[in-house]
């Protein structure tokens, strides 16, 4: 039984992997993990920004790293794992957050976007799943893997989200089959909903103007990335070791507007 909150929610001596970290979600989470005592790899194809975010945080007393990794990539993101293992240590956590969510109408849609989208989104995911969690399983000392999806999955859809709604679906579906397969192993998968969060990936993404219900004000508004970093904390935790295959909405309550 734990004492403390510290033994609950700490992850002092753990390491975290978060991918695309270099800005937006990704930064907001790993700023919290940080601030949760993890030692933090920022994943990105930004590396130069990861540094700089990376050094800011170890300025500021935490402990971090930049990792170079293209999620696009399967030798980039070999490479990367093997290197964040080699030098870091084995990983306890890992958030699939890198994602691509530019906008193309249905009727608008091509093969080759909707390729690039799920490429990133879900094959880059199932791939950084796949050498983590096999160090995970060599360590024998558990884990936890948490997928960022969307809100789109529960009605939060604006128009031109064909090719990102339906990877963020293959996402919260690859959760399940990775939960299943790994709990034998102490690793624990669990899913994100966020809503409307405020990011330079959303605000730069090319397309169609924003039209649709996830546009509408909710009870509590936008988002913050590290409110996504909160809900990721509590998976990571050791208050969350029974829990698994779960999903949580982190949506501003969208869901009573």
């Amino acid at each position: 039984m734990a004492e403390s909150v510290e033994e609950l929610f700490g992850l002092t001596g753990k390491i975290a992997v978060v991918t695309g970290a270099a800005a937006g979600i990704g930064l907001g989470v790993a700023r919290v993990l940080a601030l949760a005592g993890a030692t933090v790899v920022l994943a990105d194809l930004d590396h130069a920004e990861a540094r700089r975010q990376a050094a800011a945080l170890t300025a500021a007393g935490h402990q971090a790293v930049a990792v170079a990794v293209d999620v696009g990539e399967e030798t980039s993101i070999v490479e990367a794992c093997g290197h964040i293992v080699e030098t870091v240590g084995v990983p306890w956590l890992l958030v699939n957050n890198a994602a691509l969510q530019d906008r193309e109408y249905l009727l608008d849609a091509t093969a080759s976007e909707w390729d690039r989208v799920h490429n990133v989104n879900v094959r880059g995911a199932f791939l950084m799943t796949r050498e983590t969690a096999r160090a995970m399983v060599a360590a024998q000392q558990g884990g936890r893997i948490v997928n960022i999806a969307s809100n789109a999955l529960r009605g939060g859809l604006i128009k031109g989200l064909v090719s990102y709604t339906s990877s963020k679906g293959a996402l919260a579906a690859l959760s399940i089959a990775s939960a299943f397969e790994l709990a034998e192993h102490s690793i624990t998968v669990n899913t994100i909903l966020p809503g409307a969060v405020i990011t330079p990936g959303a605000m730069n993404a090319k397309g169609p103007l924003s039209v649709g219900p996830a546009t509408r004000q909710t009870p509590f508004g936008f988002q913050q990335p590290d409110e996504i970093g909160a809900a990721v904390l509590f998976f990571a935790s050791t208050a969350a070791r029974p829990i698994t295959n779960q999903v949580l909405a982190v949506d501003g309550g969208f869901s009573i507007s």
